[in-house]
């Protein structure tokens, strides 16, 4: 399989096939550019011809399939890429060498946001994404190094646990007050010609620039109706991060140019100050400079003046010691709970097995990125949440006492213990706590069908 895939690429990107023969106009600005690239290091800096360079163009398509993700607009599944390339890519790298190259419009979907509401994406088609990738691996290449060290979203090696830690780090240096700025509606609000301004700088091929900004402006599909974009970088897309970061990065400049600390993630930044006047000043000067300079606004009602610890970055919050310590944040652990309660539900005439197995995803994932917190208590207190609603389900499924003593019994409960419990007037949440479910119904057994602990480290 992997070796038929890699035989695909090279067909794919083969530039020497009778297809490639009939567009000599782009072959030869190719050599051209080859020919350039020996003999000047400026050819080096961003171009089309190295996004259609067959090394960057493989690696794309393989970080594509990586991403998977669901069809465009024209419904092409990331499986067919390799198969479509194969058989137009001579015409869509002459497009693109060419500058005539134009995007699909996105398809628009909205998902659930794990603080309430729904957030809208943009679905590129996957060729669009296969070519936003390939630009993204050029640009990135060239433009990361530059931006600033406070910069943790979206970037090679580093990761929201670094950007809380380095939070952390800015709590405990006695800066004590965070200044919590939430943007408005971010990725829907960015200026198209204050961006492109911004790449200009960084990149100067206009073939490249009409690329960017052709991507911008595809409009989405809604409805049967394709709707023009006229500002906003569609989440969904490989390119939307790094824009976004090279937007903020003007922020970034300014607050180091100010002296601040600082952490961003992508459009969530947290300025660290001493004192609550010094962060309403911090507050009401990057305001004005977001609006006079990005075109921005900072909504308020998200955005405060507080304590690190009246405040949540990332789901995370700190403790409000002098060597403060990384806890979950209140909201976190609410959006666990309900979360839990819908797989849980009593109702939902599942097994215990199938819903362990359904369970055991989520609580693996959230514990992988929550586990990195300080406060190891709050995770076996969920612990044993979890496990007194598997065991409320079971005392629910089992219905009636005489089924309810007989599964008691046979668990290894003593018959008068069985027989009170199975006789019991409480409900499933009362019962899930008695003596009787805890033998009948121990840790090992749920760890035995595969449910995880929430504390890193332990495997129930």
């Amino acid at each position: 399989m992997a070796r038929r895939q890699k035989t695909q690429l090279e067909l794919a990107f083969d530039t020497k096939g009778t297809g490639e023969a009939r567009t000599s106009r782009a072959g030869g600005t190719e050599a051209n550019a080859a020919r350039a690239d020996n003999e000047s290091p400026a050819a080096r800096e961003p171009s089309m011809e190295r996004v259609v360079e067959r090394d960057n163009l493989r690696k794309a398509l393989a970080q594509v399939r990586r991403n998977k993700g669901a069809p465009g607009i024209d419904g092409m599944t990331v499986d067919a890429l390799a198969s479509h390339l194969k058989d137009h890519w001579p015409t869509i790298r002459s497009q693109l060498l060419i500058g005539a190259y134009r995007p699909q419009p996105v398809r628009r979907v909205e998902i659930p946001k794990a603080s309430g509401g729904m957030r809208a994406l943009g679905i590129p088609t996957v060729l669009d994404r296969f070519i936003q990738q390939a630009v993204l691996q050029v640009l990135q290449a060239q433009w990361d190094a530059t931006f600033s060290d406070a910069s943790f979203g979206f970037r090679p090696g580093r990761s929201a646990h670094k950007a809380v830690a380095k939070a952390q780090e800015h709590i405990a240096s006695r800066y004590r007050i965070v200044v919590d700025m939430d943007l408005e509606k971010f990725f829907d609000r960015v200026n198209h010609d204050v961006l492109m301004g911004l790449v200009a700088k960084r990149a100067t091929d206009k073939r490249l620039l009409r690329l960017i900004r052709s991507f911008l402006t595809a409009g989405a599909l809604e409805g049967g109706l394709v709707a023009p974009m006229e500002q906003g970088t569609p989440q969904g897309g490989p390119l939307s991060p790094l824009l976004s970061n090279l937007m903020l990065d003007v922020l970034d400049k300014e607050l180091e140019k100010r002296g601040h600390r600082f952490v961003r993630y992508a459009d969530d930044c947290n300025i660290y100050v001493c004192s609550r006047r010094a962060g309403e000043r911090v507050m009401s000067g990057v305001e004005r400079f977001l609006e006079k300079r990005l075109k921005l606004k900072v909504n308020k009602t998200k955005s405060a003046v507080a304590r690190p610890a009246e405040r949540k970055f990332l789901g995370f919050s700190f403790t409000a010691e002098v060597s403060p310590r990384r806890r979950i944040a209140p909201e976190t652990i609410a959006r666990f709970k309900h979360r839990v309660r819908k797989t849980t539900r009593r109702t939902r005439g599942q097994s215990l097995v199938q819903i362990v197995k359904e369970l055991s995803r989520y609580l693996n994932g959230w514990r992988g990125y929550f586990g990195f917190c300080e406060t190891p208590s709050v995770l076996r207190k969920l612990d044993r949440w979890v496990r007194r609603r598997l065991r409320a389900i079971t005392w629910k499924q089992w219905k009636h006492g005489t089924t309810r003593f007989a599964e008691l019994m046979r668990r290894g409960v003593r018959k008068d213990l069985a027989a009170q419990s199975a006789g019991s007037p409480n409900g499933p949440w009362r019962m899930s706590n008695s003596p009787a479910l805890a033998i009948a119904l121990p840790n090992a057994y749920l760890r035995s069908l595969g449910l995880p602990s929430l504390e890193p480290g332990k495997p129930a």
